[in-house]
């Protein structure tokens, strides 16, 4: 399972959350058959952002919530640290965490985190096959 682990300033376009997902696809060389099966690893406390929301419709793929006791028990796998965002959300990282957390403890980061002003994206995968 690969899981694209979404953060977002509020407001943020759904667009440029798409787009950024996309591009992150394209570095990962996520084949097409990957590409469809991609879980969107939202913090449950951007249930509502519109942005994740259009992004996710955009991309054609599920949301996947992640709560904040996940968030916080995959911090010390995600790789990439933000004081800002230590501030402004009480955690390191976010998109890392995420998607860390969505694919659970025995996934790794196969794109650590990218960003746009506005947004970010990183991708993990799970090293269980199904």
């Amino acid at each position: 399972m690969i899981a694209a682990g979404l953060g977002c300033r509020k407001g943020c376009d759904g667009a440029e959350i798409a787009a950024l997902a996309l591009a992150a696809f394209d570095e990962a060389a996520l084949t097409a058959d990957q590409r469809a099966a991609v879980q969107l690893a939202v913090p449950e406390m951007k249930r509502d952002e519109a942005g994740m929301i259009e992004a996710a419709r955009a991309l054609n793929l599920p949301i996947v919530l992640i709560d904040a006791d996940a968030l916080a028990a995959a911090q010390s796998r995600a790789v990439t640290r933000s004081a800002v965002v230590q501030a402004a959300v009480g955690l390191a990282s976010v998109a890392e965490a995420a998607a860390l957390a969505a694919v659970g403890p025995g996934g790794r980061l196969l794109l650590p985190r990218r960003s746009t002003p506005r947004a970010t994206v990183a991708l993990a995968v799970s090293e269980i096959r199904s």
